[in-house]
């Protein structure tokens, strides 16, 4: 978990991050910690919004508006696939491909 620890650590930081806790009325350390928990959902039997509120506490509700904001499930995927390896050879594209793609900028 080293791996996503340090993304989710650099997300926390990302003003996209932050804008989102405020419309929503999180913290950033919240959100981010949604979202992992929402990835990590995302890949478990059962439905993924659920799943996230049994491990966080933050209601069905909640997650779900990050969710929608993230693009939906098929955003989880696409952030699986970038933490899984998608990274340039160069160690470009990681975080900066990850957060474009979610937040729906190229």
């Amino acid at each position: 978990m080293g791996l996503l620890d340090g993304i989710l650590g650099q997300v926390a930081g990302n003003p996209e991050i932050a804008n989102l806790a405020e419309r929503i009325g999180l913290s950033p350390e919240q959100v981010t910690a949604a979202i992992a928990a929402l990835g990590a959902a995302h890949t478990q039997p059962g439905d993924t919004v659920a799943g996230a509120a049994d491990s966080t506490g933050l209601s069905p509700d909640v997650l779900q508006q990050i969710l929608t904001h993230l693009g939906g499930e098929g955003a989880l995927g696409r952030l699986g696939a970038l933490l899984g390896g998608a990274e340039g050879a160069d160690g470009s594209g990681g975080l900066g491909s990850m957060l474009g793609g979610l937040f729906g900028k190229a």
